[in-house]
């Protein structure tokens, strides 16, 4: 006999066959096989979601509010913590690989998400800021974008350079991401680049309206 309960399970049990399906071989994927990777009927689909684009919007948004889950939880454990849960699991590699999808793939759907994870992202980093872990930023949504646009733009050029790789292996894409990231970024957002202030001063004065002559070297005489 089914129940609202069982229907919620098979709608849950295909959204996170569909989600790993897309991530492992794109949106292509055909809601048969989607069905099969579940072990449910075809006509289970149609039946919970009515259209692939709607199956396809859920899982989007699951993927985001699981994205949102596992940001507000690294910003909540200590650095040992964090770290002793190295290398990740699968299914934060399921994430990735499916965000890096939706940005490859570009059109409509893809715009949509990246917006929706900065949107996300700034929410994350607001709590960061207010917790005293994060410095605040001038124009936090500005910083953000940036962040994402990186992180992901990274992952892009690096699969791009790596055709090779097998994305389906979630576990060794998320392996060798922070294997090459990890220390980089954390020194980046640890220590910094620049050594001092001059370069942001500089640009603050100069989109002021009010930009600062450069100072003589030492024993000359100001430039013209």
């Amino acid at each position: 006999m089914r129940t609202a309960q069982t229907d919620l399970t098979g709608r849950a049990r295909l959204r996170d066959a569909a989600i790993e399906g897309f991530a492992a071989q794109g949106f292509g994927e055909s809601l048969r096989t989607i069905a099969a990777r579940a072990g449910v009927s075809a006509g289970l689909v149609r039946h919970h979601f009515g259209s692939k684009e709607a199956l396809r919007a859920e899982c989007d948004a699951t993927v985001l509010q699981r994205y949102r889950t596992l940001k507000a939880e690294s910003i909540h454990a200590s650095p040992a913590r964090l770290f002793a849960a190295f290398p990740p699991d699968k299914g934060s590699g399921i994430l990735l690989v499916y965000i890096l999808r939706s940005v490859r793939e570009g059109g409509a759907a893809g715009r949509e998400f990246i917006e929706a994870l900065v949107a996300e992202s700034l929410l994350v980093t607001r709590e960061a800021v207010e917790r005293g872990l994060v410095v605040p930023s001038r124009d936090e949504e500005a910083r953000v974008r940036l962040l994402i646009y990186q992180a992901v733009g990274a992952l892009v050029v690096r699969l791009t350079m790596h055709p090779d790789t097998a994305l389906d292996d979630f576990e060794s894409v998320m392996e060798q991401f922070y294997a090459d990231t990890m220390l980089p970024t954390l020194e980046l957002f640890t220590e910094g680049l620049f050594t001092d202030n001059s370069y942001l001063e500089q640009y603050l004065q100069h989109t002021s309206g009010n930009p600062q002559p450069p100072a003589a070297p030492a024993g000359g005489t100001p430039p013209p």
